[in-house]
């Protein structure tokens, strides 16, 4: 369980820590939660409460036992029940869910909103009916006392789907090229929906006429803000009979009374996200509005910042479970967060020991981490040379480090490096100046490494622009400026070789337009050492030259193919006679060997019998053995022949085995007098 704390109200992250793979058997899920302590003590409060990879919609059925849930992939309805704590049924449908509705008290009329513009209705037993709307939908409503389904999208129409009748009826014609969500009051049931030019239509259903136009785009305007194009409402929900709040796509929220065009009170989330999901709490009179990145609770009257939370992963849909502090999120990742909020209520009935756990947290709190605290690791001690006060009431440990007083850091920091503010002082005076520099006419700076490939992509840069111009092109990001190819630019590894036989062989041609190149090298960086601050162009070619030079290009390859190849050769040449002369210079030295202990010293000439022998046949070589006595060749019964070898023992050899035999005499000569004293001491008893 993760605790965080904003404005003294404790959030309680029921859904942090690491979840178990379900391929684990039991016994390696015990064995893990005795080794894991984040594992042991963390709070799965509803089994497997997750999707594959990302959830969309989330919501409550009216009795509070069902929570039901939509997601990918592949498209699946998962419902889970509250009293078993664990998931009921999961159903995968044809297309994926924009968003749904639970008709019942509990999970026996669903209706699906998908994104094939089909309308999909399940019962208690799974998929009941299937049917298709005209246009692309993106939110639908239910009114209770006509069973009518109101369908809002990509159209100017709003379609009825009578559940009673089962038929369409006719469709509400309005004012919007587009409408994103609706929602039905319910207390006096008037239908309105947000449209994408920023207005709010509010409709009778008794007479399907408009009774009422919000222009909620003007409104979210105020002299704080900042927006960028015309804001679209993304949310609407209802409080009560006469309060409305509205979401637009640039992240305001819109507090309305219906007796009233202008809006009670605007709040703006500062992220410039579309607004996803409002919510009202009754208890506390709070507005709970959520985008993708966070949600926010604020007071309904006066706009002030109550709390907020900042999920690890994007926020699709948020919902406040009934009369309770209990809060769920549908994230774009594969698990759904649960929070508990004791400010906001008690927790539900089927987890009533959350109300415990609570209790006892607040009674044991945890030490929290303070502005006025530094966190060091150990190398950072030893390089301010305070590795000596590890142990100390100075320093805490945390984790992979410590903690210590910011205040000692400080003069810690000055004294390991005295000089440090006038190093930041001098860099900042550069970098000013800079600036102003580069406000003047400036010459092309070419990079330390690879100078002429560089100068070669200006050239081709420029002449790219020049033929864009004329062909009213857009122009295409140069390699100087690509992040990608920065370091082919200052780390000398990847320095361009011209004097390699690859580069000369590959590139004949190189070597004309390189001189050139070398040349304007040459006036930039002597243009560069005076200092002056005009810039240099390159020099422009005739057409009769180019036209010139493309004809002799192609002729003239071979021919220089041809003079590389000679090159190269005339080269490799020398370079032998080189190696020839160092070698005859060279004077051989005589080297002496040291002979380990043990060893007799054998002249080369044993060397040399040995490759003799090496040479001659395998005949040859038994018969010289047999003559030496180290080889014994005798007939056998048989008919064959058998072979017994005497192998030459070394010198170290001879002097174990000798050694080793005078110890065995030694034994010897000592049992035999121990015989003897013991037979004579005999003999003197019997007498």
């Amino acid at each position: 369980m993760q605790v965080s704390s904003l404005n003294e109200v404790k959030i309680y992250s029921l859904s942090a820590g690491r979840s178990l793979p379900e391929w684990l058997s039991d016994r390696k899920k015990r064995a893990l939660q005795k080794k894991d302590v984040d594992i042991r003590r963390r709070i799965e409060l509803i089994q497997d409460f997750e999707m594959p990879t990302v959830s969309t919609k989330i919501k409550v059925s009216r009795d509070g036992q069902y929570i039901m849930a939509v997601g990918t992939y592949k498209p699946r309805v998962r419902c889970f029940d509250t009293y078993q704590l664990s998931q009921k049924f999961e159903r995968c449908l044809d297309s994926e869910v924009v968003t749904f509705e639970i008709l019942s008290d509990d999970y026996s009329k669903i209706v699906f909103l998908e994104c094939g513009r089909f309308v999909e209705f399940h019962s208690q037993h799974g998929h009941y009916y299937r049917t298709r709307i005209p246009k692309f939908g993106r939110d639908f409503s239910y009114h209770y006392p006509s069973c009518d389904l109101y369908f809002v999208g990509a159209s100017s129409e709003v379609y009825r789907l009578n559940l009673e009748q089962g038929r369409f009826l006719n469709s509400l014609q309005t004012e919007a090229s587009e409408s994103n969500v609706c929602d039905i009051n319910p207390v006096h049931f008037l239908f309105a929906m947000g449209t994408a030019e920023g207005k709010v239509e509010c409709w009778d259903p008794r007479t399907r006429s408009r009774v009422g136009l919000l222009d909620c785009a003007l409104s979210s305007v105020t002299a704080d803000t900042e927006i960028e194009g015309l804001p679209s409402i993304s949310a609407l929900k209802f409080d009560g009979a006469l309060n409305m709040a509205v979401g637009t796509s640039t992240g305001q929220v819109l507090l309305y009374d219906l007796r009233s065009s202008n809006p009670l009170i605007v709040k703006d989330h500062h992220y410039g996200l579309p607004i996803k999901s409002i919510q009202f709490q009754h208890q506390l009179d709070l507005i709970i509005s959520a985008d993708s990145r966070i949600i926010k609770m604020w007071n309904k009257d006066t706009g002030k910042i109550f709390t907020s939370m900042e999920p690890e992963h994007d926020i699709n849909d948020v919902c406040l479970y009934p009369n309770s502090g209990m809060l769920m999120t549908a994230n774009e990742a594969p698990k759904m967060n649960i929070y508990y909020i004791p400010v906001l209520g008690p927790a539900p009935k089927w987890c009533s020991f959350l109300d415990n756990l609570t209790e006892e947290l607040e009674e044991n709190p945890e030490s929290t981490v303070y502005d006025d605290y530094k966190f060091v690791t150990r190398k950072d001690l030893e390089n301010l040379g305070l590795a000596h006060l590890i142990g100390s009431s100075l320093l805490r440990a945390y984790m992979h480090g410590f903690f210590m007083d910011i205040r000692l850091y400080h003069k810690a920091k000055m004294m390991a490096n005295p000089f440090a503010y006038e190093e930041y002082r001098r860099e900042k005076i550069r970098q000013k100046i800079e600036e102003t520099r580069a406000q003047r006419v400036q010459l092309k700076k070419l990079p330390k490494v690879n100078k002429e490939l560089a100068l070669k992509l200006i050239e081709e840069e420029g002449e790219e622009q020049q033929i864009s111009k004329k062909r009213k092109q857009k122009n295409l990001p140069s390699l100087l400026k690509d992040d990608r190819f920065k370091v082919m630019f200052e780390n000398p590894d990847f320095q361009v070789d011209e004097q390699s036989e690859e580069f000369r062989l590959l590139n004949p041609l190189v070597s004309k337009i390189s001189e050139k190149r070398k040349r304007k090298l040459k006036i930039l960086e002597e243009l560069e050492a005076q200092g002056q601050e005009e810039e240099e162009e390159p020099e422009g070619k005739a057409s009769d030259a180019e036209s010139s030079e493309s004809s002799d290009d192609e002729k003239g390859w071979v021919e220089e193919v041809r003079k590389q190849r000679k090159l190269l050769r005339q080269e490799e040449k020398l370079k032998r006679q080189e190696r020839l002369k160092e070698d005859q210079q060279t004077l051989l030295k005589p080297q002496f060997f040291e002979i380990k202990e043990g060893e007799e010293f054998r002249s080369f000439k044993d060397s040399a019998k040995k490759q003799k022998l090496m040479k001659k046949t395998l005949e040859d070589r038994l018969k010289l053995e047999e003559k030496l006595g180290t080889l014994n060749v005798s007939d056998t019964t048989v008919g064959s022949k058998q072979a017994t070898f005497k192998l030459k023992k070394s010198e170290q050899q001879r002097k174990q085995q000798e050694a080793e035999k005078r110890h065995r005499q030694e034994r010897k000569s000592l049992r035999r007098s121990a015989s003897h004293l013991k037979s004579r001491r005999g003999r003197g008893r019997l007498f």
